[in-house]
């Protein structure tokens, strides 16, 4: 009967999780970094060209009306009796300057002459006394987050690059409201010179949080300057309409920030938490307070990298215990199968001290001597089966001809066959060969222990029979004797360690019981199976034994 076991514990290969593209994950970070990014990049943009907008809207708009004022003064309140010295006329001006800001109440306009001195003001009854104006509106109520919301994005915007013109707000602390005005010496003397130009409107921001647009035109007749139309206007369709769309960037921040929140707090009851959880599961399996079921199925049934972990703590957990486990049974039974020969050796030695016939002594010392021979390949077994799972785990398999190996060792069994009537070895596989993933020294090992159960089992001038068949991805070996067979009770158990069972005759001490334990723990190690079966004919007769091992194809 062969001997042999398997060693108990060794876990199935690892899953392979499927590599993704874009994981559930990196979906979900990047959904939390980019959405409130986002939102705030398309309503700073959309402001700034909003803003833009409206500037040059009012500016455009105000100094259309200013150019309709400095022509209408230019054609009716300029003394021209002197073609090369006209000049404005006060009297004229000052009542045709309130005519003309009569539709529009809100605006002031003032007429400074060459010298900069103010000749009309529209809020002045003959340039001294007021004249009855609306009142002005009370500044719009901001509040003082809003208020400092604007200060802080008109002060922002003012440092961000923009592509294409931008219409400049001075946010200076002493800008001045209606009553400021340009250097009209300045201006005139360019006008003069022939350096005319378009005066740039002055946009200002007060120290009431007012907004004020002023633009500025020349007063001309027959080409010739003579003064400069001054119009301000307060623009609050600007305020108001900037308020309205900050507080809708208020109300989009507080959305954003609070989807971040929420998504936060989603990234936590997803993964930081699960991971805390696995941390805790790990510290109980390291305590030894977790053997099953530590890692709970909420997480093993996840379909994203946390399952995948929790999978992976649960695959390492059980395998880590199976191992220990297998390492007691080891223990265990190598003490057991120590045992029984030191046992015999010591009552051989006790019995040995007691009589003196020769003969009785001579078997007594070739029992101590056998069961030498039994713990000398006891123990060299043991250390062999103890450091091959470390071997298999540092090795990589590489493709081996498993065809060449069995011709190898069919030529070595011919030439150290001691009898000519020895069981013979056959080798029936493809001419080309056929390749396996192995490590070559360990299937070499595998092949041999099957071809010597096969030897010990054969009768005499027997045939073992070696076969290898293509089966696509796998590659299948076999060895054949014709020896007794297997009980079918037992085709399991020859694979456990220290399972022996030998033939009638068979020298004492040869074989530890570890041969096919060994064999089977080196295929599996190779991701392949090992098998035994029994050959019978058609009536059902056992005509041999059959050993049986798949390994993928290189």
């Amino acid at each position: 009967m062969p001997d042999g076991s398997a060693f108990a514990g060794i876990s199935p290969a690892p899953r392979k999780h499927r590599q993704r593209l874009v994981s559930p994950l990196l979906r979900r970070i990047l959904l939390v970094n980019a959405l409130p990014l986002a939102l705030l990049v398309a309503a700073l943009l959309y402001l700034d060209q909003y803003q833009n907008g409206l500037l040059e809207a009012q500016v455009a708009a105000l100094r259309e009306q200013a150019k309709i004022y400095a022509g209408a003064i230019g054609e009716s309140a300029v003394l021209a009796t002197d073609p090369e010295n006209p000049h404005l006329v006060p009297e004229i001006a000052r009542p045709l300057l309130r005519r003309l800001t009569d539709p529009t109440p809100d605006a002031r306009a003032k007429i400074y002459a060459p010298d900069g001195t103010t000749v009309a003001d529209s809020q002045l009854r003959d340039g001294q006394g007021p004249t009855n104006p609306r009142p002005p509106l009370p500044p719009i109520d901001r509040g003082p987050i809003l208020s400092r919301v604007g200060h802080v994005y008109d002060f922002v915007l003012s440092l961000v690059p923009h592509r294409g013109k931008v219409t400049p707000v001075d946010m200076t602390p002493g800008a001045r409201g209606p009553e400021w005005q340009p250097d009209v010496k300045e201006e005139l003397r360019l006008q003069s010179a022939g350096k005319s130009r378009e005066m740039p409107p002055y946009i200002r921001r007060t120290v009431d949080d007012r907004l004020w647009i002023t633009v500025a035109e020349p007063v001309e007749r027959d080409k010739r300057t003579v003064g400069i139309v001054l119009l301000t206007r307060e623009a609050r369709e600007v305020e108001e309409s900037l308020l309205a769309i900050r507080l809708s960037i208020v109300a989009l921040f507080g959305l954003a920030l609070a989807l971040t929140v929420l998504l936060s707090w989603y990234l936590s009851l997803t993964i930081a938490r699960p991971i805390l959880r696995l941390a805790d599961a790990a510290s109980d399996m390291r305590e030894g307070k977790g053997r099953t079921g530590s890692v709970s199925a909420s997480l093993l049934a996840r379909r994203d990298e946390v399952g995948a972990l929790a999978n992976a703590v649960s695959d390492s957990a059980a395998a880590l215990w199976a191992r220990m486990d297998a390492t007691e049974r080891f223990a265990a039974d190598v003490a057991h199968e120590l045992k029984n020969p030191l046992s015999s050796i010591r009552s051989a030695i006790e019995t040995l001290m007691r009589i003196e016939d020769p003969a009785r002594r001579k078997q007594l010392l070739t029992i101590i001597g056998q069961d030498v021979v039994r713990l000398d390949r006891l123990i060299s077994d043991v250390s062999d089966a103890s450091r091959l799972d470390a071997e298999m785990s540092r090795v990589t398999a590489a493709p081996v001809d498993v065809v060449a190996i069995l011709r190898t060792l069919k030529e070595l069994d011919d030439a150290t066959r001691d009898q000519e009537n020895d069981p013979r070895m056959e080798v029936v596989a493809p001419p080309s060969g056929a390749e396996v993933l192995a490590v070559e020294d360990r299937l070499v090992q595998v092949l041999r222990n099957l071809i010597g159960n096969a030897q010990s089992f054969s009768p005499r001038a027997g045939r073992i029979l070696a076969q290898v068949k293509d089966l696509g991805a796998r590659v299948e070996i076999s060895v054949e004797d014709q020896g007794p067979g297997i009980p079918d009770a037992n085709l399991e158990h020859i694979f456990e360690r220290f399972y022996s069972e030998r033939p009638q005759g068979e020298k004492f001490g040869q074989h530890s019981g570890l041969g096919l334990s060994i064999s089977r723990q080196i295929v599996e190690a190779l991701q392949g199976q090992i098998s035994a079966e029994n050959v019978r004919d058609a009536q059902g007769k056992v005509l041999g034994a059959r050993f049986i091992v798949r390994l993928p194809k290189a």
